[in-house]
C-alpha cells in the first residue's frame, strides 16, 4: 500500500490499521499523520508496518485483548523496542526502511538478531512510518504512562522469580492470587520486565486478580536494554499504582542470570518493596544453581514452586536436597496454605498484611 512519503503526512490509514497490545494506552485520536523516515524512531515509538511476509507469528494480539489472525499487506500498528527471548527471537529496537521483523506478538516492531532454531523466521514487515500527532511529534507509550505516585506499597508485597523461562512463575504468581483471592483479600498483580504481551495480564485477570498492570502501563514496550533507573522507575510507579491493595503479587521475567533480572535484584531500593520471594524452578539443578546465586545477592526465597512441581521423580530429588517449603500452584491456591505463607510473611516483616 502505498503512502505519502512527505514529512508528517496526515494518514488516514492509522485508523483502519491493527493496533497491538503495546500500544493499548495510547489514545487514537493522537494519531493523524506520520513521517516516512523510520530511521529516527527510539524505543516506545510507534511504527505503521505493513505485513509482508507470514512466519513464525500468523496473529497478533490487539490493544483490546483479542487475538487477530494477520493476512499479506494488513497494517499494523507496534511499537519499535529491543527483545530478549531465547525460546524465540531476539532483536534490537532498529528500523530498517527496507524491511523488519515482527519480533513479539504483543506488538514489537524491530531487526532480528538472534533466532531459536526450532521456532519458523519471523513474520516480515515492511515500516511505512514513524506515527505523528498532528504538529509532527513522533508518539512514544512513554507519553501515556501511569505517573510516578508517592513512595508507598501495598500492605503485602511478593515477588516471584525464576531460574529461566517457562520455569513456571507466571502460573506460581497466578497460584498466589488465586489464593489470596480466595481467602478475601483484595489482590493486586504486576509483571514488572518482561516483552509486552497480554497472555500472563490475563492469567492474572482469570486468577481473581482486582487489578493487573505491567511495564506497558509503565511506558515501555520490552524491559531489554532499559537502564537500571528507567527499570527501578517503572516498578516503583506500578507499585505505587496499586498501594491501596491488601496484597500485590509481582511478576520479574525469564531467569535470575537474565540481564535486566540480575541487575533489579542487585538493588536494595526494588527488594525493599517486597516481604518475600518466591523462587519457580524447572528442574533440581538450576534449582541449586539459581539458590546459589540469590544467596550471594543476599536473597533467600520463602519458598519454591514452578514445573518441577509436575514432576514426582524431580520434585522428590529436589526435596531430599533443599530445606525450602515447595508449594505447587494448586497448593498456592489452598486459602490453607496462603494462610501459612502470609503467617511467615508478618513474622519476618511485621508491618506485612
Amino acid at each position: 500500500m502505498e503512502v505519502d512519503a512527505s514529512p508528517a503526512a496526515p494518514q488516514p490509514f492509522l485508523e483502519t490499521a491493527k493496533w497491538t497490545f503495546t500500544t493499548r494506552r495510547v489514545q487514537k485520536s493522537d494519531a493523524t499523520h506520520m513521517w516516512s523516515d523510520v530511521t529516527r524512531v527510539r524505543p516506545g515509538d510507534l511504527v505503521l508496518a505493513a505485513v509482508e511476509r507470514i512466519g513464525n507469528h500468523k496473529r497478533v494480539q490487539l490493544a483490546d485483548g483479542r487475538f487477530s489472525t494477520i493476512f499479506l499487506n494488513d497494517l499494523v500498528v507496534l511499537c519499535c523496542a529491543d527483545r530478549f527471548a531465547p525460546d524465540q527471537f531476539s532483536g534490537r529496537s532498529v528500523i530498517d526502511p527496507a524491511g523488519a521483523s515482527l519480533l513479539a506478538g504483543g506488538g514489537v516492531i524491530g531487526e532480528l538478531t538472534k533466532r531459536n532454531g526450532r521456532v519458523g523466521l519471523p513474520t516480515r514487515l515492511k515500516p511505512l512510518g514513524a506515527v505523528c500527532d498532528e504538529t509532527g511529534a513522533i508518539l512514544n507509550i512513554a507519553d501515556y504512562a501511569l505517573s510516578e505516585t508517592a513512595s508507598t506499597r501495598p500492605g503485602l508485597s511478593l515477588l516471584v522469580v525464576g531460574t529461566s523461562m517457562n520455569s513456571g512463575k507466571t502460573a506460581a504468581a497466578a497460584g498466589l492470587v488465586n489464593g489470596f483471592s480466595r481467602l478475601g483479600h483484595d489482590v493486586a498483580a504486576l509483571k514488572l520486565t518482561g516483552t509486552g504481551a497480554f497472555g500472563d495480564l490475563q492469567m492474572y485477570e482469570a486468577a481473581g486478580a482486582d487489578r493487573v498492570l505491567d511495564f506497558t502501563d509503565a511506558g515501555l514496550a520490552s524491559t531489554h536494554c532499559q537502564s537500571t533507573d528507567r527499570l527501578l522507575a517503572a516498578a516503583k510507579t506500578l507499585l505505587g499504582a496499586v498501594a491501596d491493595h491488601q496484597v500485590c503479587v509481582s511478576e520479574l521475567a525469564d531467569g535470575v542470570a537474565q540481564a535486566e533480572t540480575q541487575v533489579l535484584l542487585e538493588q536494595p531500593d526494588f527488594l525493599t518493596q517486597f516481604d518475600a520471594v518466591l523462587l519457580a524452578v524447572h528442574d533440581p539443578l538450576s534449582a541449586e544453581a539459581a539458590l546459589t546465586r540469590l544467596e550471594h545477592l543476599g536473597i533467600t526465597p520463602m519458598a519454591l514452586t514452578g514445573r518441577i512441581t509436575s514432576s514426582a521423580g524431580d520434585l522428590a530429588e529436589l526435596r531430599s536436597r533443599m530445606h525450602h517449603p515447595i508449594f505447587s500452584r494448586e497448593e498456592l491456591c489452598d486459602p490453607v496454605v496462603i494462610s501459612a505463607v502470609q503467617s511467615l510473611c508478618k513474622s519476618k516483616h511485621p508491618k506485612a498484611a
